[in-house]
C-alpha cells in the first residue's frame, strides 16, 4: 500500500495583520458539514465565526447526516464548499459505496485544505458498562451503521476488521444520521459507534449512564493493521491527546486521518478557492483553540501529497507562500490523472447500461484503474 499520508516539512510563514481589503470572498458563504454536535461542525461554527469577526462575512452552515446529504449540495452547486471526511472527499472521487450509485458516480473532488492536528483518533467507541477492552471483545453486540454514510461505516469495518471481525459477527443496528447513532448508544439501543474524540456527542455518552470507552489500536500488531488498511487505506495509527475520556490524559493509542476535509469541485471558481484557503490559513490565530482538535487547520500540519488533488486555486496560494513543492503538484497530477481513468470508465458503463450496475460498475471500475496501473481499491 503506498504511503499517502507524506509528512510535510514545516514552513516559516508571518502573516500580519488581514484586513476586509487582502481577503476577497463573498458576504455570504454557504458550507455543508457534519451534523449539529460533530467535532466538524463545530469547527465550521467556529471559523464561521472569526470570518465575520475579521472580514464581515457570514458562514452559513448546513449540517448533513450523512456523506451523501454533504455532498449533494456541493455537487448542485447551492454551497460553494463542504467540510466533510474521506467519504465526501475521497470516496466520491472514488465513485465508491454510496457514490457508485448510478445517479452518482466518480466525483470531481478539490481540496483546499484539511485538519491534520494528530490530537484527535477517528474512532469506535463503545459504551462503558459493558467491560469491552479489546474490538474482538464486540463480537455478538450492537454496531451503529449509518444510512448514506459510507466512510463511517466503512471505517466502523476497519476497526471490526482490526479485531477479526466482520459485520457478520455483530448485530448492525442502522440508524439515519451520525448524531442519531451516538444518541442510540447513550439510551441502550446500540453498543458501538464512530466518532471522532473529540466530537460532541462523545462528550455527551461519557457523561451519560452508561459511560464510554475506545478501545486501543496497537501499532505493534501488523496484522491487525494491515486488516484494518485493507479495509481502509487512510487509516494511521495515531496517539490522540483530544477527546471524550481522554483529555488530560497520556493520550489514546487509537488510528486517524485528515478530518475535517473542506473541499470544492473542479468547477469552482479558482479565485474563489484562492480566498477561502488564504481566509483559512491568515484567520487561523482568530480560531485556532476556539473548538477542540481545530488546530490542525494549521499551514505548518498539511499534508500536501494526500488521497484528493488540490484546488488550482488553494495550489496558487500555498506556491505564494513557500508551502507547495515539485512532488506535491506530481502526486496532484497523478490524482487528477486517476479521476478522469474514473470517469471515462464511468461514462462507458453509462453507454452500456448493465442491467446489474451495482456489479457492473465493480468490476469495471476496478479493472480500469488496474489497467491504467493505478492502485486498486475498494
Amino acid at each position: 500500500m503506498k504511503q499517502f499520508f507524506a509528512a510535510f516539512a514545516a514552513v516559516s510563514l508571518s502573516v500580519g495583520a488581514v484586513s476586509a481589503n487582502e481577503i476577497e470572498l463573498p458576504g455570504q458563504l454557504s458550507w455543508t458539514a457534519y451534523d449539529t454536535g460533530s467535532a466538524g461542525y463545530n469547527q465550521a461554527v467556529a471559523i464561521g465565526a472569526a470570518l465575520q469577526d475579521a472580514v464581515g462575512v457570514n458562514l452559513r452552515v448546513l449540517p448533513g447526516k450523512n456523506d451523501v446529504s454533504r455532498t449533494e449540495p456541493l455537487r448542485q452547486g447551492r454551497v460553494q464548499f463542504s467540510a466533510t471526511g474521506v467519504g465526501g472527499s475521497f470516496m466520491a472521487q472514488e465513485g465508491a459505496f454510496d457514490f457508485g450509485a448510478e445517479n452518482w458516480g466518480p466525483q470531481p473532488i478539490r481540496v483546499l485544505l484539511a485538519n491534520n492536528g494528530g490530537a484527535i483518533n477517528l474512532a469506535v467507541g463503545v459504551a462503558g458498562d459493558l467491560g469491552i477492552e479489546t474490538f474482538a471483545d464486540l463480537r455478538g453486540k450492537r454496531v451503529a451503521y449509518i444510512a448514506g454514510a459510507p466512510a463511517l461505516n466503512v471505517n466502523t469495518e476497519a476497526y471490526l476488521a482490526y479485531g477479526g471481525l466482520t459485520w457478520d459477527d455483530v448485530t448492525r443496528v442502522d440508524f439515519g444520521g451520525f448524531g442519531a447513532s451516538w444518541t442510540g448508544l447513550i439510551e441502550n439501543q446500540v453498543d458501538a459507534a464512530f466518532a471522532s474524540t473529540n466530537s460532541g456527542s462523545a462528550y455527551e455518552a461519557a457523561a451519560g449512564p452508561r459511560g464510554l470507552f475506545w478501545p486501543p489500536i496497537d501499532p505493534e500488531n501488523e496484522e491487525g493493521i494491515a486488516a484494518m488498511r485493507e479495509i481502509a487505506p487512510f487509516f494511521m495509527p495515531n496517539l490522540a491527546t483530544v477527546g471524550a475520556n481522554i483529555d488530560g490524559t497520556d493520550g489514546y493509542q487509537g488510528a486517524g486521518y485528515p478530518y475535517p476535509v473542506l473541499i470544492a469541485t473542479d468547477e469552482t471558481e479558482e479565485d474563489l478557492v484562492y480566498n477561502m484557503t488564504k481566509a483559512m490559513v491568515e484567520l487561523f490565530p482568530a480560531y485556532d483553540g476556539k473548538s477542540p482538535g481545530i488546530g490542525g487547520w494549521s499551514l505548518t500540519l498539511q499534508e500536501m501529497e494526500w488521497v484528493v488533488p488540490y484546488h488550482e486555486g488553494a495550489i496558487r496560494y500555498f506556491t505564494e507562500v513557500g508551502a507547495w513543492s515539485d512532488a506535491a503538484q506530481a502526486n496532484n497530477d497523478r490524482l487528477i490523472e486517476r479521476q478522469r481513468v474514473l470517469k471515462e470508465a464511468w461514462d462507458a458503463l453509462k453507454a452500456e447500461a448493465p442491467s446489474d450496475w451495482e456489479a457492473a460498475w465493480s468490476e469495471a471500475r476496478r479493472k480500469a484503474l488496474a489497467d491504467a496501473g493505478l492502485e486498486v481499491v475498494f
